[in-house]
């Protein structure tokens, strides 16, 4: 208690309190840091094969989505890995009911996984969700051993219990800091593919700069955190948006061998991947700038920086594989006026 002391402002200064308050929470998260340890701040990271092993065929697997995730090319990935593509997926919604019923009869039957996402938007057919899960047989002679349902739902009330209570739970937090977002970033496919990060035809431009689209992409979801200071909409900017631009500048990378295309790398990057969900003038303005100093030739440079401060650097091309590796844990994540950044260990 002596070293944490917390007092809530004054009512006539709440409004002005925004910027305290963002001090208080960083010291509380600092505190459990050092008390407790960091895995108690740092959510774990997403590994389906483990909530795979734990599962089997008559528990559901449920993903609990929170804005801007997006389970279903991790599962997709994770399905071909295991051998179990094409998935038989659906949307639910209205008139969606009985083509899910069939699904789910063919999976019980060969042994096939079915998805169902956004369950949230069928709450008049949750019911019969219910009775079907409550129907499967734990006996491998009436349902396939390899059979799995995978459920995906923002939080509702009117989701079934029981499914829930007999489901394995699981929810992708959007990552917290610039650490975390380069992490996932890098864990994220195709950049955590090796044939695709050291299959470019211009290996060290193409990690050179696909670092600098990591570090643009975590930048520009941190802005959230500052309300209008930050955008003047806040959006929901995913890993479908990092994954597309990753792929074309791959490809233009490999397409033009002599002169690196920024013009048109920024033009998709910035007003067609991203810039698609960005409605407000101001905010275009921003994310373009915000690009120009990752999509640049100065990037190749030693003495490059991405701010004033010496820790904004983009690594060597060799050194880009330390957040893919367990070597990230000698990454510390600094505060500098509010700002996460990277720093390696001395």
């Amino acid at each position: 208690f002596f070293f944490l002391m917390i007092r809530r402002p004054p009512r006539s200064t709440q409004s002005r309190s925004s910027a305290a308050s963002d001090v208080y929470k960083r010291q509380v998260l600092d505190y459990v840091k050092d008390d407790l340890g960091p895995e108690f701040i740092d959510p774990p990271p997403f590994d389906l094969e483990e909530i795979y092993n734990d599962s089997s065929a008559v528990t559901p697997l449920i993903f609990v989505l929170s804005p801007g995730s997006d389970p279903f090319i991790s599962l997709n990935q994770f399905a071909k890995k295991k051998g179990k593509t094409p998935l038989l997926s659906i949307s639910l919604g209205q008139g969606q009911g009985k083509i899910a019923e069939k699904m789910i009869s063919d999976g019980v039957e060969n042994g096939k996984w079915v998805v169902l996402q956004n369950c949230h938007l069928a709450v008049t057919w949750m019911p019969t969700l219910e009775k079907i899960c409550e129907q499967i047989s734990p006996d491998p002679k009436q349902t396939h051993p390899e059979f799995r349902l995978w459920l995906t739902s923002y939080p509702s009330p009117d989701f079934p219990v029981a499914i829930l209570q007999n489901g394995i739970k699981m929810t992708n937090e959007p990552p917290r800091g610039l650490k975390a977002n380069l992490l996932g970033s890098y864990l994220t496919d195709p950049i955590s593919d090796m044939s695709f990060f050291n299959g470019s035809t211009k290996p060290n431009e193409f990690k050179k700069l696909l670092f600098g689209l990591c570090f643009f992409h975590g930048v520009i979801q941190e802005r959230r955190k500052f309300g209008p200071l930050g955008w003047n909409i806040p959006y929901e900017f995913t890993d479908s948006d990092l994954r597309i631009s990753a792929k074309q500048l791959k490809k233009f990378l490999d397409d033009y061998p002599e002169d690196i295309p920024y013009d048109a790398l920024r033009y998709l990057t910035a007003e067609c991947n991203y810039g698609g969900r960005v409605t407000d003038d101001k905010d275009r303005r921003l994310i373009k700038t915000l690009l120009n100093d990752y999509y640049c030739p100065e990037i190749f440079k030693a003495d490059y920086k991405f701010a004033p401060d010496d820790v904004y650097r983009a690594p060597l091309p060799k050194d880009c594989l330390l957040y893919t590796s367990d070597a990230a844990d000698d990454l510390l994540c600094v505060d500098l006026g509010g700002r996460r950044i990277i720093k390696k260990k001395n």
